[in-house]
């Protein structure tokens, strides 16, 4: 079995896969002080409370995007799995995909392997919508070649900007408001409103701009944490794809084992 490792800036995902299929998936909260032995006592639980033990996985690899993450999920493996990891972008996992932008090394390897999992999934010209700690919009064209982007602030990053910078704004949870309207009559639903119906404005005018650039139909996929909850509120999106990260690894990991 394959352990596939996503280390965002807010959470690192961990999820257990036979073939493409996941059999397990766990998040902590992303910690670069985080040693190797405390990934492996949290996650040998949560391997065995599904069942499975470690000398079922055979194969890891790992995503990141915390620089200072990567030394101790790499001990994590080495030590405990006794598996020398794969890592996305490199060697055996190089991502094999044309980079079209100035500066190709600079690509988050979350936003590569999304491109990946997506141009395999989906094909066609695609935008790639990721709700991360930034929300990120991707463009790839119908060959599999990243084109470049956009990098937005997240939805969280901003409400954490408006409570963190006004005095008596309170914390809101993010949601779909209860009322259509967009005239709130009360401070918490006019910050949701503010928030939510912003967010939804600000990515649809974004989709919009860049289709309009493609010049060609386009596929607009999302991924990520919050994209359920959106996906409710435009028809924006053709398709949600909450696994797309993780099926990129799996993807990579295929690829790596043949060579």
């Amino acid at each position: 079995m394959l352990l596939a490792i996503d280390a965002g800036n807010t959470n690192v995902v961990f999820a257990l896969l036979e073939g493409r299929s996941i059999k397990g998936r766990w998040r902590i909260a992303t910690d670069p002080r985080r040693t190797g032995d405390e990934y492996a006592v949290w996650l040998m639980q949560l391997i065995a409370i599904q069942g499975y033990a470690k000398s079922d996985v055979s194969q890891i690899i790992i995503s990141t995007v915390v620089p200072r993450a990567l030394h101790n999920l790499e001990i994590l493996a080495r030590h405990y799995f006794d598996i020398e990891p794969l890592i996305a972008g490199q060697g055996k996992a190089d991502y094999a995909i044309d980079i079209d932008v100035d500066e190709p090394r600079s690509l988050g390897a979350d936003r590569a392997v999304n491109a990946i999992a997506a141009h395999a999934r989906h094909g066609g010209d695609l935008i790639v919508v990721d709700f991360g700690t930034a929300t990120t919009f991707d463009v790839i064209d119908f060959h599999g070649a990243y084109k470049g982007g956009i990098i937005a602030p997240g939805i969280n990053l901003s409400l954490d900007a408006l409570v963190g910078n006004t005095a008596k704004l309170p914390r809101i949870a993010i949601e779909v408001p209860e009322s259509k309207s967009v005239v709130g009559r009360n401070t918490e639903d006019q910050m949701l409103i503010g928030v939510f119906w912003g967010y939804v404005a600000m990515m649809e005018g974004l989709i919009a701009r860049i289709r309009a650039e493609i010049g060609r139909p386009a596929k607009v996929i999302a991924t990520g944490g919050l994209a359920v909850l959106f996906g409710e509120a435009t028809d924006i999106f053709d398709a949600v794809d909450a696994d797309l990260t993780i099926d990129g690894l799996a993807i990579l990991a295929e690829r790596a084992a043949t060579k």
